[in-house]
């Protein structure tokens, strides 16, 4: 049985890993998250490591570095140019960026494209306004939902912070239709650091993650798999249905 439970209140894509994002009015769901989400990354040429992918965590300014795509670019989702925080605008796989990332980094990095994207646990992440809006009561201060770096921000029909944790195994569908795009819950998005980085200075609070530690064991919205690819809009509908148990014998 589908339950609603809200609606999409914001869509967002990070085009290049850690790098600042792009609110979308409707994007396309495909088997590999949303098309042109985090298909873009620094890697740490001298990293060796399964994770060699640069992130704010590590270099909190990527976070001041705008991705944007000319209109006299290539055709596609991934962005022709980035514009730095001292407003210069370099071309996305020139040599002047990676030197300037690497500088900042202090260690020379390599801009990668991967067709599948680069995604630290699962290619689409959920939140909802009220749990955001509980943390930063919580840590003292009104927070940006762009600070989670969400995909998918819900706006509840019942509010009740940290509601994300009821879905775990179940589906989200966007609209009611038998072919509407769905993702199946796969699990808790337990939170780093980077929760702490505001998304337009960079500058930390650490205040922030430790209210979600407090109130939910570290975990802030949720994680999921797409099951049905199709277009998501702002203002869409979100029906939950739990998982069905298998039948035992036969």
């Amino acid at each position: 049985m589908l339950l609603k439970i809200g609606h999409v209140e914001a869509i967002y894509r990070y085009p290049v890993k850690s790098m600042a994002g792009e609110p979308l009015e409707v994007a396309t769901l495909g088997w590999h998250g949303i098309d042109g989400d985090r298909r873009l990354a620094f890697r740490r040429r001298d990293d060796r490591s399964g994770m060699p992918w640069l992130t704010a965590s590590k270099l909190p300014e990527l976070l001041l570095f705008v991705p944007h795509r000319r209109e006299d670019g290539v055709h596609g989702d991934l962005p022709t140019h980035i514009r730095t925080p001292d407003s210069e605008e370099l071309p996305v796989f020139g040599e002047e960026l990676a030197n300037e990332i690497g500088r900042r980094h202090g260690a020379p990095v390599q801009m990668m494209q991967l067709r599948h994207g680069i995604f630290d646990e699962a290619s689409i992440s959920v939140i909802a306004s009220d749990t955001v809006r509980e943390i930063g009561r919580l840590a003292g201060r009104s927070l940006d939902v762009r600070r989670f770096r969400p995909n998918v921000v819900v706006r509840l029909l019942r509010s009740v912070p940290f509601q994300e944790d009821e879905w775990l195994g179940g589906v989200l569908s966007f609209g009611e239709a038998d072919d509407a795009p769905a993702i199946a819950v796969t699990m808790r998005d337990e939170r780093c650091s980077m929760l702490n980085l505001d998304p337009d200075s960079a500058s930390p609070a650490p205040e922030v993650m430790k209210a979600v530690v407090r109130a939910n064991q570290n975990n802030a919205g949720i994680y999921s798999a797409v099951i049905r690819i199709g277009q998501l809009a702002v203002g869409e509908t979100i029906y939950f249905s739990a998982a069905t148990k298998k039948r035992e014998g036969g």
